[in-house]
């Protein structure tokens, strides 16, 4: 059995500048990988079926990404592999963190080191946007800014930091942020360099806000905290954070929460655990 964790991601701030053709909205976000992570096992198999051992409640087995990530992969090289795979779920569903996409990505990192398939870094990050467009940031490998769906990544270093996520009491469905008749759909393009993340917004904050009234009260209970150097909505939701420079200040947050309140304390990450396997 071989075990690898799948981390959450942050956005710091989540512009929609446009719109393609196709109807895919055209973003530019900064992702900030942090220290919070699903865990994926991997027990390989002579037989080349691949089976996932426990899936999540309401999500059928050919649905779920990890599966749909081991088939592209065995698919794309006819590899004779198959696999068990356990997902141990720490990541909240419908939160905006990614997690859905960070296990998707982890299984092509892992299955592409233990079946020995040897496929380029290039190659896996085409195989993760076909999986979904926050997947290529996960095999990406580092923080950054992305452009296009979210698949244009340039790499960014960020400050060291703490954050403080509280996990609302609801699951945001994305698609239906995106389609909302509130949503504006032509924040101006900013150019990197030069900008600040603290400079920016999340243009789904508003829509998910109208929608949901637990957004609002996690979202205005963090902007009200001192030390923070950003208070905002993760992705489409329903995750809020603040930011801090110390682990001290955001434990500190932390223990104020509201008994009615989830959340939890991740670090900020420069690299994804599993970023050596592409090197």
């Amino acid at each position: 059995m071989h075990t690898f964790p799948a981390p959450a991601k942050l956005n710091l701030f989540l512009h929609v500048v446009g719109r393609r053709p196709d109807g895919y909205h055209l973003l530019q976000t900064v992702f900030r990988l942090i220290d919070f992570s699903d865990q994926l096992s991997f027990k390989l198999r002579t037989d080349g079926i691949i089976k996932l051992h426990n899936p999540i409640a309401g999500v059928p087995e050919d649905k779920d990404l990890c599966v749909r990530a081991a088939a592209l992969l065995k698919q794309t090289t006819n590899t004779q592999h198959g696999v068990d795979i356990f997902l141990q779920k720490r990541i909240p569903m419908g939160g905006g963190l990614g997690g859905g996409s960070s296990d998707a990505a982890t299984t092509l990192l892992a299955l592409n080191y233990l079946w020995e398939l040897n496929l380029s870094k290039d190659h896996l990050l085409e195989l993760g946007l076909q999986l979904g467009a926050d997947v290529p940031i996960f095999i990406f490998g580092q923080n950054a800014f992305a452009e296009g769906v979210g698949e244009k990544l340039t790499a960014i270093d960020l400050p060291p930091a703490w954050y403080l996520v509280l996990v609302p009491s609801v699951q945001v469905s994305t698609a239906e942020v995106f389609a909302s008749k509130e949503l504006t759909r032509n924040t101006l393009p900013i150019k990197i360099p030069p900008f600040s993340v603290w400079q920016g917004h999340n243009d789904l904050e508003l829509v998910v806000c109208q929608a949901y009234p637990e957004v609002v009260r996690c979202l205005e209970w963090l902007k009200r905290l001192e030390n923070t150097t950003i208070a905002a909505m993760s992705g489409s939701g329903a995750c809020v954070f603040a930011e801090f420079v110390t682990e001290l200040a955001a434990q500190t947050a932390f223990e104020k929460i509201p008994d009615d309140m989830k959340g939890f304390v991740a670090k900020g990450l420069d690299f994804h655990p599993l970023h050596g396997l592409m090197e």
